[in-house]
């Protein structure tokens, strides 16, 4: 059977918090499992953490956790009656000064700073961007807007300004202390929520370090859905491990339109950066109540994938959607079509290219001589995780294998685009025998054969980060 090299990110929630469902949903596809911390208490995330921990242990995999922090709640207060319908052309005020539950035509705020952040002719966008309001004037803590494009409103709606411009800091008391409750369940990955700068990364990295337990050290993701970050997304790249592709807020902000190119070149930029990039966003709405998944759906899922995503996500479709399972399984059928249907030559990756590391070199080379030798597989024996995530950079259909001793890391890697992790205990230090087990770990896998040529690499001398410095090209006797 084919390896899937694209990854599938999968939210836990009611629908499937069950250790049983947790476990179905690995063996169907799962390679991360998502905490929203935006919903539920720290001992619900501990919990399902620990599911996650007991059920990926029955499969024989590693899977990643990945701890998605709620950000600064710009959100409308609560309603008399939980919803009120807005007509086109009514005047409507938020006000941040308001205590008493909202009605028809003014509602409070979650968000006290909005007074401050606009001004008239501003455009504000309620739940999810179907409702319009244009700001009017501001008086004191209140904002009056007149209804562009009406509807329902309800209670703890989200606000977007369009084009940007909110001065709501990403990381709130809330994500500070729910950094401390990642960090103690040793989640593998931290998902910080609209970042506007590199400043932001870098402040989430530095509570991460603070709050490591045993020295942890998690992999940040950015989550591209601020206007204001895309200018930045480089060097939010830069102090990052990898962004996230955060459609629903970012489309919002800068217009539907302008989201499927602004996801091609996140994704490829991304790539440029040796950076890893998931893509999110009602990838597979429809089935939060439809057993089948759309059409359009199909596509969207499987042009991310010829994009070169490392990942994509699902939602509410396994946190509260009444098909978990089957949307799982739909989605990693439509990735490995995708994949297979796709046609690219190595060689264009080293045309004009120099490189000065020899880790990297390596790293590289073996890419280059897989694919001319028609080899069955690619080895990389890493500390780090580095050398198979240059590797994963570049689209090769040849599955990349990376054998780690470091427990860390081998979740770390469920993320990397068609790198699979094997875990090896008690490794030899001799670069020879390491090398005879990786080959005898293959062959037990049904992933090698007698005369099946493969590409390791390895470090010299062994267990040393950073010194992938030995390429080999072994067959199978």
């Amino acid at each position: 059977m084919p390896l899937r090299a694209t990854k599938i990110v999968a939210t836990l929630g009611p629908a499937s918090d069950g250790l049983d469902t947790i476990e179905a949903m690995i063996r169907a596809g799962v390679d991360v499992v998502r905490l929203n911390f935006s919903h539920g208490s720290a001992d619900d995330h501990r919990q399902r953490a620990e599911r996650v921990r007991i059920a990926a242990q029955r499969v024989g995999k590693e899977v990643a956790i990945m701890a998605d922090l709620q950000g600064p709640k710009i959100r409308v207060g609560k309603f008399a009656h939980g919803k009120v319908t807005l007509v086109e052309g009514a005047a409507f005020t938020l006000d941040a000064a308001r205590s008493e539950p909202g009605d028809e035509h003014a509602v409070g705020l979650d968000y006290k700073e909005l007074p401050r952040d606009v001004v008239p002719g501003d455009v504000l966008l309620l739940n999810d961007g179907l409702i319009e309001l244009e700001v009017v004037r501001v008086e004191g803590a209140a904002v009056h807007t007149r209804v562009v494009v009406g509807g329902e409103l309800s209670n703890h709606k989200g606000i977007n300004k369009r084009g940007g411009g909110l001065t709501a800091p990403a990381l709130t008391p809330k994500d500070m202390a729910d950094i401390a409750t990642a960090m103690a369940l040793r989640a593998d990955y931290v998902a910080v929520s609209f970042p506007k700068n590199a400043d932001d990364m870098r402040l989430a990295r530095r509570l991460c370090e603070e709050a490591a337990v045993d020295d942890h050290r998690p992999g940040l993701i950015a989550k591209i859905e601020r206007a204001e970050a895309i200018p930045e997304l480089e060097s939010i790249l830069q102090v990052s491990e990898g962004i996230m592709v955060a459609r629903g807020d970012l489309a919002v902000e800068v217009g539907n339109a302008a989201v499927p190119a602004l996801q091609k070149r996140m994704i490829a930029l991304a790539r440029a950066h040796d950076r890893l990039v998931i893509t999110a966003t009602q990838m597979m709405e429809s089935m939060i109540h439809a057993p089948v998944p759309t059409r359009a759906e199909v596509s969207d899922v499987a042009n991310a994938v010829l994009d070169g995503t490392d990942a994509v996500m699902l939602s509410a479709e396994t946190a509260a959607g009444k098909y978990p399972l089957q949307t799982v399984q739909e989605m990693a059928r439509i990735c490995l079509a995708a994949e297979q249907a796709y046609q690219d030559s190595i060689d264009h990756n080293f045309v004009g290219k120099t490189f000065e590391r020899i880790d990297q070199s390596i790293a590289l080379g073996a890419l280059f001589i897989a694919a001319h030798l028609h080899a069955r597989a690619i080895v990389a024996l890493t500390e780090s995780g580095s050398t198979p995530l240059w590797m994963s950079r570049h689209t090769v259909d040849i599955p990349i294998f990376a054998l780690t001793s470091r427990l860390g890391t081998a979740r770390r890697l469920a993320l990397y685009r068609n790198v699979h992790a094997l875990r090896v205990t008690g490794g030899s230090a001799d670069r020879d025998t390491a090398l005879l087990q990786a080959e005898q770990q293959l062959k037990a896998r049904g992933r090698l054969q007698s005369g099946d040529r493969y590409v390791i690499t390895a470090g010299e001398p062994m267990g040393t980060p950073g010194g992938t410095n030995m390429l080999k090209v072994g067959q199978v006797a």
